[in-house]
């Protein structure tokens, strides 16, 4: 498919190992003394660390976990706020060798221990607070988990809960001559991380992942991220560090180019992130949707008030098209998109080298040779036909396998590819028109219709905060396209209004038979809508049919 991107060549060496890629790499360069990250704490206030600091505490945790018997290919599950403890817990545990497992501290009590149990963690990492909070529940749940030995609590306090040890403690137990073993040699395909996704069986799923995932990211930096040579860029992101998203975008891909990173841990408020962009001169922002609609509603900020900023991303969910020209208007700026996955990142996005076009996911990045596949012919569609998006296996940004689930595995890696399950068509241009999965695909009346066509006209009305389109089943073989919508506070609008502007927007066969209004969608930990768990049941109001 037609792109004017040069071809991308991969590198990928026999050894490569994640943490020290994003710390020691750094060692005896001028970046060395660069700020690696900085965290805003709304309670703790400001911390931030070097590239030579963050290597030398990654050292010093990698050791820790050696004493306590850690061996290589050990599971470290980390529960952390955003905080300085994250980077040096995750790339710390890479260095040694271990696979790092970040998860959410949204999770309860009996969802770290599902995770520890499936994991098989040898070690939990989380904070004092949090012990503090569900240690109970956490100790009754961990009793079934029976490779767990350690738990390491991040905060200092003067009394350890029983059983529990302090990381701080453990590392200045570490005297100024201790020799910190060298980083484990980890071959490029050996398995870095694991995180956890949504499972098709309702309990979380585990994506393994290489070191050499980093790498396989590496076109994001040239063709989604527009980093610049010159200057030393600081990025800010909004989100948190347990998220694929971030984990990359927000953590590794900028630590590995020598890049500052920004985040914060505190209350979601629109007027703080042009705060901290301020305060921080910060040159990129990495945010969602939500974020950028939350700051054009709030806040009363122009291009002018952040003079720093020069490229903003987005990625998560699809930003409307009325977001977007209210950014441009307002900020002069494009926000730039990308979709991905927790099996493959980020690997179709919009780019600075092609013109945006409004609703496109953009273009496949150069080295992801992506291919849309009619899955029961293994044929690729015609321009404009609807396709797999399949991934070649040997692609160095792709997964390693689902973690115990070997038939899942071989569900969707064969013949070749990774077949994700999601929907896409090409227009004559080489756009990508994504679709979404075949799940959320609604087939009403013999046509097919993709939400995110719906949301996206929705999206586009002044009134509408957030919506969902689904297939509601009245009985066998009868399915209705229907919207349920949040509305801006103060809103007027009724869902018959809302039912007529999707009759004056979308083709008769796409426009929603009935609109619900509602106050909140079921959703991921990462805030991400949950169509199949959505009923009338949540709804406040509905249109006439």
């Amino acid at each position: 498919m037609f792109t004017d991107f040069p071809k991308w060549e991969w590198n990928i060496p026999e050894y490569f190992n994640i943490g020290a890629a994003c710390t020691d790499r750094h060692l005896g360069t001028p970046q060395a003394d660069n700020i690696a990250m900085i965290v805003e704490d709304d309670t703790l206030g400001t911390a931030q660390i070097t590239f030579a600091e963050l290597a030398r505490k990654t050292d010093q945790f990698a050791q820790v976990l050696r004493n306590l018997n850690v061996k290589v290919g050990d599971r470290v599950l980390i529960r952390l706020p955003n905080s300085l403890d994250y980077p040096i817990a995750f790339l710390g545990a890479m260095k040694m060798g271990a696979i790092s497992v970040p998860t959410s501290t949204l999770l309860t009590a009996e969802e770290v221990a599902y995770l520890a149990k499936d994991s098989g963690a040898t070690v939990l990492v989380t904070d004092a607070t949090a012990w503090k909070n569900m240690e109970e529940q956490l100790v009754q749940g961990l009793r079934d988990t029976p490779n767990l030995s350690h738990i390491l609590l991040s905060q200092a306090t003067h009394t350890e809960p029983h059983g529990c040890l302090n990381v701080l403690s453990l590392e200045n137990s570490l005297s100024a001559t201790h020799r910190c073993d060298k980083v484990h040699k980890s071959k490029a395909d050996d398995p870095a991380y694991l995180v956890y996704t949504s499972g098709t069986t309702g309990y979380p799923k585990g994506v393994l992942h290489a070191h050499r995932a980093l790498l396989g990211r590496q076109p994001a930096a040239q063709y989604w991220f527009n980093y610049s040579d010159s200057a030393q860029d600081r990025i800010m992101h909004s989100g948190k560090f347990n998220w694929t998203y971030v984990l990359g975008s927000g953590l590794m891909d900028p630590l590995y180019l020598g890049k500052t990173v920004i985040v914060h841990e505190g209350k979601n408020d629109a007027q703080k992130w042009l705060d901290l962009i301020q305060k921080h001169q910060a040159t990129i922002f990495i945010g969602v949707p939500t974020i950028y609609r939350q700051i054009l509603q709030k806040t009363t900020a122009t291009k002018e008030e952040l003079p720093s900023l020069r490229h903003y991303m987005s990625a998560g969910e699809h930003l409307s098209d009325e977001v977007l020209s209210q950014w441009r208007e307002r900020f002069g700026l494009d926000i730039y998109e990308a979709v991905g996955m927790s099996e493959f990142s980020y690997y179709l996005s919009q780019s600075q080298f092609r013109a945006i076009r409004a609703g496109s996911a953009g273009f496949a990045q150069p080295g992801h040779a992506i291919k849309l596949l009619n899955p029961e012919t293994l044929e690729e569609v015609a321009m404009g036909e609807e396709g797999m998006i399949c991934v070649p296996l040997d692609d160095p940004g792709l997964f390693l396998l689902y973690w115990n689930l070997d038939e899942e595995t071989a569900k969707y890696k064969h013949n070749g590819h990774f077949f994700t399950g999601d929907f896409a068509k090409y227009d004559a241009d080489g756009y990508i028109w994504f679709l979404g999965r075949k799940d959320d695909i609604i087939k009403s009346f013999g046509y097919r219709v993709s939400p995110y066509e719906i949301e996206r006209v929705y999206k586009n009305h002044p009134d509408v905060a957030d919506c969902a389109a689904i297939g509601e089943e009245l009985e066998k073989d009868k399915v209705l396209v229907v919207c349920y919508v949040i509305l801006k506070p103060d809103s007027s609008t009724t869902p018959d209004d809302l039912a007529s502007f999707g009759k004056q927007h979308l083709a008769a066969y796409k426009a929603p038979k009935t609109v619900y209004l509602a106050h909140d969608f079921p959703r991921t930990k990462n805030g991400k809508i949950l169509r199949k768990d959505i009923t009338p049941s949540i709804a406040i109001a509905k249109s006439s049919r």
